[in-house]
């Protein structure tokens, strides 16, 4: 068995990469921050461990688990930063994003405003298929046809 005794629990955000060691033998937490990398967010990561090396020597030997968390993509949504993206759907769910059925928030207030898709109506296609509410197919997806969707609304 392998002599494990610490746990590191590490969050990227979009400032800061957190860290917490906890040495499970004797309680001791060790914590760190450093500044997020947001061309590769791994290098905070790197960094913050190799930074913890310093106080607390070879623990990344003796690690028994990682815990790891961000917030990075909730930030990009949030914030609306993230990458152009596109849907294809099944013909007749072009609209879903704006049907919003999942959550009223005021079901009753006819002047509420709920907030952009985060697909423009123009980068959501349709192609003919149909599934089941069981997942068995009643129609399937011709590859060629969504081929054709795609290239008809972004030309080369």
């Amino acid at each position: 068995m392998l002599n494990t005794k610490y746990r590191l629990g590490c969050d990227i955000g979009g400032t800061f990469t957190d860290f917490v060691l906890l040495d499970d033998e004797t309680g001791e937490m060790q914590i760190n921050k450093c500044l997020t990398t947001p061309g590769d967010p791994s290098d905070a990561v790197e960094q913050g461990i190799k930074e913890l090396e310093q106080k607390t020597r070879d623990f990344v030997a003796k690690l028994d688990e990682v815990i790891h968390g961000t917030t990075l993509v909730i930030n990009s949504i949030i914030e609306r930063k993230g990458a152009k993206t596109g849907l294809i759907t099944t013909r007749g769910f072009k609209d879903v994003l704006e049907l919003g059925r999942e959550i009223r928030y005021a079901p009753y207030d006819v002047f509420s405003e709920f907030p952009e898709p985060l697909i423009p109506r123009r980068f959501r296609l349709e192609v003919d298929e149909r599934i089941r509410s069981d997942g068995s197919i009643l129609k399937s997806l011709d590859a060629g046809n969504a081929r054709e969707v795609v290239s008809s609304a972004f030309p080369h």
